[in-house]
């Protein structure tokens, strides 16, 4: 593949790995603060975690719920404006005719909204004597997939369990997307054993970059994030990744990078359309 004319083929991305307290002041005002300090090293693109204003759990979505727009994207729009960035906003519960959802908004330089993305598969796991969680105890699952363009390149939006689903992302890839970013708040089973190995297989399956954000470790909160945000290249590399505290990580997005990658190893030309097929069943 080659670069489209006038795309630039190098951007930085900055992933917040925002400490997460039960005050959503307090979550608003720490996340635009570092937004501000992401911008000022050069990110074109900020990414939030999930559940980035509230705790996580079923018992707080419906407290923190919000309508979008309202008082957390409202932020985040004024802030992606401030920073001339774009800005893929983690994700807040949001509250809509009556049901909730986790939902990632993007906003653009000028502050208007590019995407909003509710988070399709939702989070209904039981590991015996480790964790049990059912997001949808509370939550009602999205039912579109969500691609937004920037000057740089296209790309996919997941939240969290949405990166277990290898479809979705090939779908974004059939779609031309180049970079997936996945907020998610893996927990201390599923994040040592599975939070990595899925952004490489999703980087390297589909020759892309891949970005997951997690919110900080916090040891008292009822549901305890894995933490290690993590860019991967489209070669399976990890090529910038947090520790369990609150940081922002910074990372080159090289899109000649991902076309070597593409040209060395073809694959994405040599699938058998003829024996197998993965596809949307809606735009």
């Amino acid at each position: 593949m080659q670069l489209l004319k006038g795309v630039m083929a190098n951007f930085r991305i900055a992933l917040i790995q925002l400490q997460v307290s039960a005050a959503k002041k307090d979550n608003l005002d720490r996340a635009t603060g570092l937004v501000k300090t992401a911008a000022a090293q050069g990110a074109k693109l900020v990414v939030l975690p999930e559940c980035f204003n509230s705790p996580y759990g079923t018992q707080y979505f419906p407290e923190y719920a919000e309508k979008i727009p309202g008082e957390s994207t409202q932020k985040l729009s004024e802030i992606a404006k401030e920073c001339n960035i774009y800005l893929i906003g983690g994700s807040i519960p949001e509250e809509d005719a009556g049901k909730l959802y986790n939902t990632c908004t993007v906003f653009g330089p000028d502050g208007a909204m590019l995407a909003k993305h509710r988070k399709i598969h939702l989070f209904d796991i039981n590991v015996p004597g480790k964790i049990r969680f059912q997001e949808s105890e509370t939550l009602s699952p999205g039912n579109s997939f969500s691609v937004f363009d920037t000057p740089y390149c296209k790309i996919g939006l997941g939240i969290c369990y949405d990166i277990r689903f290898a479809e979705l992302a090939q779908i974004y890839s059939q779609k031309g997307c180049q970079l997936l970013v996945y907020p998610g708040a893996f927990n201390l089973t599923t994040g040592p054993a599975h939070w990595e190995l899925l952004q490489r297989g999703r980087a390297v399956d589909n020759q892309v970059y891949v970005a997951a954000v997690s919110p900080a470790r916090d040891e008292k909160a009822s549901y305890i994030a894995w933490g290690h945000s993590t860019v991967v290249n489209p070669w399976g590399e990890v090529i910038a990744k947090a520790d369990t505290e609150e940081t922002v990580v910074y990372a080159d997005i090289d899109l000649k990078k991902l076309a070597e990658v593409r040209q060395q190893i073809p694959i994405l030309s040599q699938k058998r359309s003829d024996l197998y097929t993965v596809q949307a069943k809606t735009a």
